[in-house]
């Protein structure tokens, strides 16, 4: 399939072949959930989505999942450096890395703004620092750079059928909601890398702080203030799903399913949480497997119509006729 996905692309060069099959491996390895709703865009479209994935995952790793005796000096340094290869391929298609190779490829073939990556690792630098949140507001600010980028990086390469400053809010708006839902989900494992994203003024409304949260995880016992603060968050989790939603009807139509898909998948990552009765602090929550396989089944059905339905594309930056959703 990769073979395919760079012929449809038009990527020719041996080596950037290679390195767009590193980012794909990345996405597969480690983004499940985002992986399977990739393979329902069409096949032109993929490689530039697992470049926009590999270099973020890329960064990420120097952040949290290296060598765990690096210190913070010694990943940001590291990040510097990734900074710096990335404006040097991003100028003259270079790069030491092969995902920053691949992701300057994609930024060029498709007018992504530089400063969305420049957005991208302020945040990951933060992570190195910054540990808690005091408020809502401080950490969409810092959403700006580790997920709102994201999705409107997308935007380009998604293509859309209104003008593309229209749809972007939502796209923002959905890379918060994707992220939202793995702070949630991810609440015990963030308290062992020393970081809580919940933000504060939340938990504080519901009588909870950093020490209740780690006695809550050190001893596995549970908190009925816990719960409540969780169920806040789900809530306003919720929220920003509802922000994000209209964006899928501007999008090309070919390209609704695989997003619409990533929707509902990581909208049941929610569900599975409060199916597990909130209890993120002792358990990962995940979607089953045969409910991502349904929801996988159901998107390709719909990527089937949607290209059957679909007229010559035109380019997606340009405004077009607005249709309605059918996925």
């Amino acid at each position: 399939m990769t073979r395919r996905e760079l012929d449809a692309a038009d990527i020719t060069d041996p080596g950037l072949r290679t390195d767009y099959g590193v980012c794909r491996r990345l996405n597969a390895r480690h983004g499940r959930t985002y992986f399977l709703a990739t393979r329902l865009l069409p096949l032109e479209r993929r490689s530039a989505v697992h470049a926009l994935y590999g270099f973020a995952r890329w960064a990420d790793d120097i952040v949290d999942d290296l060598d765990k005796r690096l210190t913070p000096d010694e990943r940001d340094l590291m990040l510097k450096r990734l900074e710096g290869d990335l404006a040097h391929a991003l100028r003259t298609g270079g790069g030491a890395e092969p995902v920053v190779r691949a992701v300057a490829d994609t930024a060029g073939r498709h007018g992504i703004a530089v400063d969305l990556f420049a957005d991208f690792l302020a945040s990951m630098r933060a992570d190195l620092t910054v540990t808690d949140y005091p408020t809502y507001a401080d950490l969409r600010a810092y959403m700006h750079g580790s997920a709102a980028v994201i999705g409107l990086q997308m935007l380009p390469v998604l293509g859309t059928v209104v003008p593309r400053e229209e749809a972007a809010p939502h796209a923002a708006a959905l890379g918060v909601a994707f992220q939202l839902t793995n702070f949630l989900r991810d609440v015990g494992e963030d308290l062992d890398r020393g970081r809580v994203y919940l933000p504060a003024d939340l938990l504080a409304a519901h009588d909870v702080d950093r020490p209740l949260l780690e006695w809550s995880r050190r001893s596995g016992r549970r908190d009925p203030r816990i719960r409540a603060a969780l169920v806040a968050a789900e809530a306003l989790t919720r929220d920003v799903y509802r922000e994000a939603e209209p964006g899928i009807a501007m999008l090309d139509p070919r390209v609704r399913p695989c997003i619409r898909t990533a929707f509902t998948l990581y909208g049941g990552i929610l569900d599975a949480i409060a199916r597990h009765d909130y209890t993120v602090l002792h358990h990962r929550a995940v979607v089953p497997r045969r409910r991502r396989a349904a929801t996988a089944a159901a998107g390709v059905l719909k990527v089937a119509r949607a290209r059957w339905h679909a007229a010559p594309a035109a380019d997606p930056a340009a405004p077009e006729r607005k249709e309605p959703d059918r996925g």
